[in-house]
């Protein structure tokens, strides 16, 4: 089957699919309207799903070898204001891309299944929840994703808004593709006082300014310059009113890198300095960790492989741009960490003001071009893995 002409024949239906998507998006781990619809629509192409965790799984094909086809479902807590006529209106929205994620591997299963006797071996697929909290992919690992049939090999794709054309897409097969996250949660107590008197209480606020500022040097001293390293505090909480000296002030932020051995010193590194800077003024805190993602380092041999394949599809203007990097970071870690895989970006962004806004805004765009682009390579990627190791 040439599977770019047959995903140019499904291309309104898979542009449908991520509408609906889009205009119903959830978030996190439960998405009950997300599930049942791409249950159904599995269903409707000849397949028996089921849920695995709170995502949604099936297969494809017989026996060995086996290769994972992951797509994220979930949205984020954000007010669409894309303009777009199918536009979310429930206060959520798929302003990273996911609806296209699982629009184009639904449209992948489809063909599969149409071809599902050339098939050597087997396709598992993972429909999973919660990429945007790093629950998603723990969730369904937990519930056995990785497991009867165990996959040898997985590959992923994410829709990016750039001004490039459509037909690009990126890769990095020799380092860390995208960065480490650990989300942190910072509660100081201290003693709490009237503004007039502080001498008799202990200022959570002046300690947390003290721990905000020594953890920057941590980036600034401490890390190699030669590794990407951010850490960033998005929320900093105290106090009611103004002439009262609260008794706890709350921190949360992350830590990215991009280098197994920096992210194991830094969080070292950051529990002893809010434990010791608090200790100092008199304080003493507890350190809550809100996530745990490893940097995702694809597995260089099946990437380039993978490239390769989608070069044979003969797409026109199909562009390879290897060697990308993000800081930004992914769940899909969790998977490589325990299966080789590959992860790469397709760029669905134009080379107008439609891109003006990037993924996450609430003017996020995407161009539905990259439908037939997507779902062919996840379909054509697949059958060939399979045929060259079986």
């Amino acid at each position: 089957m040439n599977y770019y002409e047959r995903a140019l024949e499904l291309k309104e239906e898979t542009i449908s699919c991520r509408r609906h998507l889009h205009e119903h998006a959830e978030t996190g781990l439960d998405l009950p309207d997300t599930v049942s619809y791409v249950m159904e629509k599995l269903t409707e192409a000849g397949y028996q799903p089921k849920k695995c965790g709170h995502g949604v799984t099936t297969t494809v094909g017989h026996g060995s070898p086996v290769l994972l086809l992951r797509a994220d479902m979930d949205g984020l807590p954000i007010t669409e204001d894309s303009g777009e006529p199918f536009a979310s209106k429930n206060g959520r929205m798929h302003a990273c891309g996911h609806d296209f994620h699982t629009a184009m591997l639904l449209t992948a299963a489809k063909m599969l299944k149409e071809n599902e006797a050339e098939l050597n071996g087997t396709v598992k697929f993972m429909f999973q929840p919660a990429e945007e909290t790093f629950e998603g992919s723990k969730d369904m690992i937990a519930n056995g994703i990785l497991e009867d049939p165990k996959p040898d090999a997985a590959l992923a794709y994410h829709v990016a808004i750039a001004k490039m054309p459509y037909t690009m897409y990126m890769y990095n097969a020799g380092s860390t593709m995208m960065n480490s996250v650990d989300g942190f949660k910072i509660t100081i107590t201290g003693q709490g006082t009237h503004g007039a008197c502080p001498q008799q209480g202990v200022d959570p606020i002046n300690i947390g300014v003290h721990i905000h500022l020594a953890l920057q040097e941590l980036i600034a001293r401490e890390s190699d310059p030669k590794n990407a390293c951010v850490l960033t505090i998005g929320k900093f909480e105290a106090g009611t009113v103004a002439n009262i000296i609260p008794d706890t002030a709350v921190l949360q932020g992350t830590l990215r890198t991009d280098d197994p051995k920096a992210r194991e010193h830094l969080m070292k590194r950051l529990h002893e300095v809010c434990e010791k800077t608090a200790d100092v003024y008199g304080g003493r805190v507890s350190i809550e960790a809100l996530s745990d993602v490893p940097p995702l380092i694809c597995n260089g041999e099946l990437t380039e492989e993978m490239a390769g394949y989608m070069k044979e599809l003969d797409i026109p203007g199909l562009t390879p741009y290897p060697d990308c990097s993000a800081t930004a970071s992914e769940d899909f870690a969790v998977v490589a960490e325990q299966i080789p895989s590959t992860y790469m970006y397709l760029c669905a962004g134009t080379m107008d003001e439609r891109s003006d806004y990037p993924v996450h805004h609430p003017k996020a765009r995407f161009n539905e071009e990259i439908c037939p682009i997507g779902a062919s390579c996840y379909a054509h990627c697949a059958t060939e893995w399979l045929a060259h190791h079986a």
